[in-house]
């Protein structure tokens, strides 16, 4: 490279460089060199991986500003020329664009001091999609270390036309918890069923019976998701093995209704075990616990009219509430006010070209978060450094 890195090389190099959840150490180690470089006394290896950085400028709130950084375990298929050169692992949910706006945004308003006056704390986190990385930075001293913050701001990009964004006040995101079942069987001979407890069987019937979970258990004006993203078991087509394996996402809106789901699921689990006479109750676990991300009203006010200003009000949206889940709300604690919202990265002749009429139709035909074939538009970065520094300016005035 010849010359100084832009923010937009800044941006590619993160996205060829891709790393999982709670090992970003690369990602962290180039965001903390951003953050040294707009002269903010920075600390790096927070709950493993994470930086952060703190800039004082005279009297005034102190705000936090946050990225995530971990990419997936996704293989790239978006025929970028800086795709991925990590075999498998993908920034398929643009958490390299959060943190290059982090970077953007921070070298801004270090820039321009006489627009703000407080104390900017910057957060580059690691493991936003395992649900470790906020708990892990917490537990570590965050608070401790720097600041504790009286406003916290986040952003996230997806699939809706670039150069817009979206705000909801009030519940915004989901939570989500994970859940393991282990069914534990009775190996043998694929020639002599009659002589073993077949869990591929019983895992099969699991699956099935949970999908009555919320159409049978749950109230049609209440929220719920229940998915089995992965079934392992066995090793060869003539070998029944001793055990299978399910893991499942459970998603709701309301801890009450959350309760019940996970009661119905361990109901059924055990139930379908029993009926397979099974040797022993199936093992349950949980994990990846994402709290419901519910916005403060009037951070988002606040931060809604300074987005007004700067993009326009038609590039301003009110965002639905969402069955994805962030483990941002960890910051708050229930007491900090925090606003997070959403910033379009979907190129517009992709969005027009999508078949339907209603934002809800389109979704579905472009490339969204999670996916293979997800890639931000390049002017993305623009929206969301401006995003993040508005919101933070607005936030610090």
């Amino acid at each position: 490279m010849t010359g100084p890195e832009t923010l937009a090389d800044f941006y590619r190099d993160l996205h060829a460089h891709p790393e999982l959840s709670m090992q970003e150490h690369r990602t962290a180690a180039r965001l903390a060199e951003r953050l040294q470089a707009a002269g903010l006394g920075t600390i790096e290896g927070i709950g493993g991986t994470g930086v952060a950085g703190i800039l004082r400028n005279g009297d005034g709130p102190t705000v936090m500003v946050r990225a995530d950084m971990d990419a997936l375990p996704v293989t790239e298929e978006t025929g970028l020329a800086y795709a991925s050169t990590v075999p498998g692992v993908m920034h398929a949910c643009g958490h390299d664009l959060h943190v290059t706006a982090l970077a953007g945004a921070v070298s801004v308003l270090a820039g321009a001091r006489n627009t703000w006056s407080g104390t900017l704390l910057a957060v580059g986190q690691p493991g936003e999609e395992t649900a470790q990385g906020a708990l892990a930075m917490l537990a570590d001293g965050l608070f401790d270390r720097f600041p504790r913050p009286d406003v916290i701001l986040g952003q996230h990009v997806g699939p809706a036309p670039v150069a817009t964004v979206g705000h909801r006040a009030g519940l915004l995101m989901s939570a989500a918890l994970d859940v393991e079942i282990r069914i534990f069987g009775r190996g043998g001979h694929g020639s002599m069923p009659e002589n073993c407890v077949d869990p591929v069987v019983t895992a099969a019937y699991l699956v099935t019976r949970l999908q009555t979970v919320v159409s049978r258990e749950v109230g049609a004006r209440d929220a719920a998701v229940v998915t089995v993203g992965r079934m392992h078991a066995g090793t060869r087509a003539n070998v029944i093995p001793d055990e299978a394996v399910l893991t499942l996402n459970l998603r709701t809106q309301d801890r009450r209704v959350r309760e019940r789901v996970l009661a119905a699921v361990r109901r059924i689990a055990e139930a379908e075990c029993a009926a397979s006479g099974c040797p022993r109750p199936p093992e349950i676990t949980t994990s990846g616990d994402f709290p419901p991300l519910t916005n403060d009203s009037a951070t988002v006010a606040r931060v809604r009219a300074a987005h007004r200003a700067v993009f326009g009000a038609e590039a301003v949206m009110d965002y639905p509430s969402l069955l994805a889940s962030e483990d941002f709300p960890h910051f708050g604690g229930g007491e900090i006010p925090y606003a997070y919202w959403f910033v379009g990265a979907t190129p517009w002749k992709v969005w027009d070209t999508a078949p339907g009429e209603r934002p809800e139709e389109k979704l579905r035909g472009v490339p969204g978060n999670h996916t293979a074939r997800f890639a931000p538009d390049p002017a993305t970065v623009r929206t969301a450094v401006t995003a993040l520094t508005e919101a933070a300016r607005a936030a610090l005035s």
